[in-house]
């Protein structure tokens, strides 16, 4: 597991599991932290058929420009033929995707896939 650290404010947790990566930011993604995500996800998805899961379950708000970092994600991923998917169990996520009218867009999913899981078994967020 690695850490990534983009401007002040931001962490990224990044994993590796069965060739599926896993990003999970922490804390606020807003026009001052949606850079270190851009540029994350960009090098993440450079590659033919990249294979990514953004765990946002530890992100307490996001704002259109982390939208858009996603949605930048999403199109890249689709060019080269992967896979983005998305863990949010945030009921103001899904609003904010449903206002947007992103609601069928993303892949949303409210944990993380057993095969993604150590052991396969269901966890919550990784955090402490």
């Amino acid at each position: 597991m690695s850490d990534f650290s983009g401007r002040p404010g931001v962490r990224l947790r990044e994993s590796t599991v069965a060739g599926t990566v896993i990003v999970a930011p922490h804390g606020e993604l807003d026009l001052l932290t949606a850079p270190a995500l851009a540029a994350r996800l960009d090098a993440l998805t450079a590659g033919p058929s990249p294979d990514v899961v953004v765990d946002l379950r530890a992100v307490s708000f996001i704002d259109c420009s982390a939208l858009g970092v996603l949605c930048r994600a999403r199109n890249r991923v689709r060019i080269r033929g992967g896979r983005l998917r998305l863990v949010s169990r945030s009921p103001g996520f899904r609003r904010l995707l449903h206002h947007t009218r992103l609601g069928g867009v993303f892949d949303l999913l409210p944990g993380l896939p057993r095969a993604l899981t150590p052991g396969g078994r269901s966890v919550g967020a990784r955090w402490s």
